[in-house]
């Protein structure tokens, strides 16, 4: 298990669906995928989606701070890695680029190491015991418009999802966000739980405002309703909301998640596996069920769901089906829930089309 190379390709691939989470968002899906192979020729697979500027960034600090720390190195030290990758690197910086390129190495070293094992990531880490995982559809788009947005989940409903979730704020005023709820919670009905992203868009006040008019929608969760270093702001809608305030996905490690364990007012968390990779998502995860507090990880349902499989405090998956067509055999929600695959390691692996003819050029 002696790390003999370290490789990436960048990938830039039309999205089937194009997203609308922001005005003028015209970015193709561009991914970055990493292979570490071993001297005995098992090659682990990690990847990464940044969805803005950096991809180039990600894949220069791989081969300049990263590869050089892990070649000679045994793979399955992934604790000792992470580490001296995370301190290593401390001069470039705690969060950012250097965590997008440790994760996707930490994602790519857990595949590898469950190669070896013979044995899928959940049952590696230690399996709670049920292989269904509950997901949720996402992607009700604020750049759709109202009548978009319900299209969009009435189609999530018909497949057979719970609950869906839709995107306020940033496009639209306090007064449009309003009346797109309530014709969302008109067009559903009682039985299906919407959850509302504002993606930072607003202040506490505002969130505080709108929060309190929302709860007569029933709505299930409210999303990064403030910027994510806002942590004060949070904890005071919070507060004053009977609704669930939740968040995380830009947050980094535990560390940068600290102060809501300080202070637990918010129930659900969204850890993204690209800001500390799967060896920091677990002990998120762990220190967060010592607060009674769930883990709803943003996006990547195909991997994160073996991360739902293994913690006793996993909630829900968010499913886009981003990435559906580039995977062999992709593991897919049915009425809501997805199945964890039983291949070793992550089980997911690239249509070997899509790794040679959607090279990024440049």
């Amino acid at each position: 298990m002696i790390i003999k190379d370290v490789r990436t390709t960048l990938l830039s691939i039309p999205y089937l669906e194009q997203p609308a989470f922001m005005a003028g968002y015209d970015r193709p899906r561009e991914l970055l995928v990493v292979e570490i192979e071993t001297s005995s020729g098992i090659v682990g697979m990690g990847y990464l989606q940044p969805l803005l500027e950096g991809i180039r960034t990600i894949d220069a600090c791989i081969h300049e701070m990263c590869k050089p720390k892990l070649l000679g190195r045994d793979a399955t030290h992934i604790e000792g890695i992470w580490r001296d990758l995370y301190f290593g690197n401390h001069m470039a910086g705690r969060m950012g680029i250097v965590l997008f390129a440790l994760s996707a190495i930490d994602v790519a070293l857990w595949d590898a190491l469950g190669k070896k094992a013979g044995l899928p990531l959940y049952r590696l880490w230690g399996a709670i015991g049920d292989e269904h995982v509950p997901v949720y559809g996402s992607g009700c788009y604020r750049g759709l418009g109202g009548d978009g947005m319900i299209e969009k989940a009435r189609r999530y409903v018909s497949q057979g999802f719970e609950a869906i979730k839709m995107q306020v704020a940033h496009m639209h005023t306090p007064l449009q966000d309003l009346e797109h709820v309530r014709r969302m919670r008109e067009a559903l009905g009682d039985g299906i739980a919407i959850m509302i992203d504002v993606n930072q868009g607003w202040t506490a006040d505002l969130s505080i405002q709108m929060g309190r008019k929302f709860e007569a929608y029933d709505i299930y969760w409210l999303e990064e309703p403030v910027p994510v270093d806002d942590i004060p702001g949070y904890l005071r809608v919070a507060r004053a909301l009977d609704l669930r305030v939740v968040g995380g996905e830009n947050h980094y490690t535990r560390w940068d998640l600290r102060p809501f364990f300080g202070e637990p007012l918010i129930p659900i968390l969204q850890p993204d596996f690209q800001r500390g990779g799967l060896t920091e998502m677990r002990k998120i995860a762990a220190v967060a069920d010592t607060y009674g507090i769930r883990i709803a990880p943003h996006l990547f349902p195909e991997l994160m769901v073996h991360v739902l499989a293994s913690i006793p405090n996993g909630h829900t998956l968010e499913y886009m089906g981003w990435l559906d067509d580039l995977w062999v055999d992709p593991p897919l929600p049915v009425d809501g829930m997805m199945r964890v695959p039983e291949r070793p390691g992550h089980g997911l692996a690239f249509k070997p089309e899509v790794l040679t003819e959607c090279v990024m050029k440049g």
